[in-house]
């Protein structure tokens, strides 16, 4: 579990298929810290680091991830947000994220308001059930507040520190981003189907 607070920013080193596998090779001072086999949240996206090596760790992305995310997309050069799991002893300031990544949404527009930058994506409409007005979405890994919503669009508002230490900063009109909508608002749609 995660809480879409971003810790880091990472750079992809290298990419490489293995198989239907993408492995990929991340360089983080946070390697250090890390262990084989730990979870880590890659723009959102819970991957497993496989091997570390100094400041550099590889994760391997199956099929289903490359399908759902945009993480196929990560090239050398590139930056990723990092989230290591959470901890259950401490604050969630962020809200409860999974690292499952439903979609993707593509940013239709991005507006520099003199202090903070307004959003806004197109989702798959299939998802319109969970996503509500002033309700919490994880876009590339980051926990936000939506608004404006309707049936296949959603805006954020990002703040300057948000904007600084994440790669919301690369998101441009085009642009595709993960989507992870409300876990509680999955139980309960989930219920609801399943009861009527």
């Amino acid at each position: 579990m995660f809480t879409g607070i971003i810790e880091t920013l990472a750079t992809v080193v290298s990419t490489r298929q293995e198989g239907g596998n993408l492995v990929i090779t991340i360089q983080t001072p946070l390697a250090g810290e890390l262990k084989v086999d730990q979870s880590i949240a890659h723009n959102g996206v819970c991957l497993t680091v496989t091997h570390i090596q100094g400041d550099t760790y590889e994760t391997a992305a199956v099929a289903e991830t490359l399908i759902k995310s945009n993480i196929g997309e990560l090239a050398p050069g590139l930056q990723v947000n990092l989230e290591r799991a959470m901890v259950f002893n401490g604050r969630i300031d962020g809200h409860l994220v999974q690292g499952h990544v439903d979609s993707t949404g593509t940013c239709t527009l991005r507006e520099d308001q003199n202090g903070s930058w307004l959003y806004r994506f197109r989702y798959p409409r299939e998802f319109a059930a969970l996503v509500v007005e002033k309700g919490s979405i994880c876009l590339n890994g980051i926990s936000l507040t939506i608004f404006d919503v309707t049936e296949e669009e959603f805006s954020i508002a990002v703040i300057p520190y948000t904007f600084e230490h994440t790669n919301i900063s690369a998101v441009q009109p085009g642009s595709r981003v993960n989507l992870e909508f409300d876990i509680l608002g999955k139980y309960v749609a989930r219920q609801l189907l399943v009861n009527r």
